[in-house]
């Protein structure tokens, strides 16, 4: 057995004590101005507004968005889907990924470890609708196995990401 080394992506410099804040602002609230950001991180505009660019510029900040209720554009059902495979080729694997992608119920699609090798947050309006979204899932592609499980209440959810402390060298 040979231990490897797993290269970590890295910005092309490190986040300092500022850098983590801004993304803390901006995670909670992407409307406020940069002069607003700046006051509540110690800066004032014009290096607030560099780090910021810098932050998009590497790739750490990837999109600001408006959070949307579900419930109130009528997307009441959240549905867990787990799915099992019994072809695990480069090719099938396109194919998959491609069908699931281009449908627009899926929120978030993962590749796991463990005793599934798929699953998808899905959301949907009703019944009827998952049953419409389920019959194009099968359709896509051969799987092995489908199983899928209903919210009955959303308990936490955020988005914002727990930005980790300055790590001392």
């Amino acid at each position: 057995m040979t231990d490897l080394a797993v290269p970590l992506p890295e910005t092309s410099r490190r986040l300092d004590a500022i850098d983590r804040k801004i993304l803390m602002v901006l995670q909670d609230d992407a409307s406020l101005s940069v002069a607003e950001i700046g006051d509540r991180v110690g800066l004032s505009s014009t290096p607030c507004w560099k780090r910021i660019q810098r932050l998009e510029a590497d790739g750490v900040i990837t999109k600001r968005v408006a959070l949307v209720d579900q419930n109130k554009i009528g997307l009441g059902i959240s549905v867990f889907v787990s799915v099992e495979s019994s072809d695990h080729s480069d090719a099938w694997l396109k194919r998959f990924a491609d069908a699931v992608s281009a449908m627009p119920e899926v929120m978030e699609f993962y590749r796991m470890a463990g005793d599934v090798d798929y699953m998808l947050r899905v959301v949907v309006a009703d019944m009827q609708a998952y049953d419409v979204f389920y019959k194009k899932l099968i359709s896509a592609v051969p799987l092995k196995n489908v199983t899928s499980r209903f919210a009955m209440e959303k308990i936490k959810s955020v988005t914002a990401l727990p930005i980790p402390a300055v790590v001392a060298a």
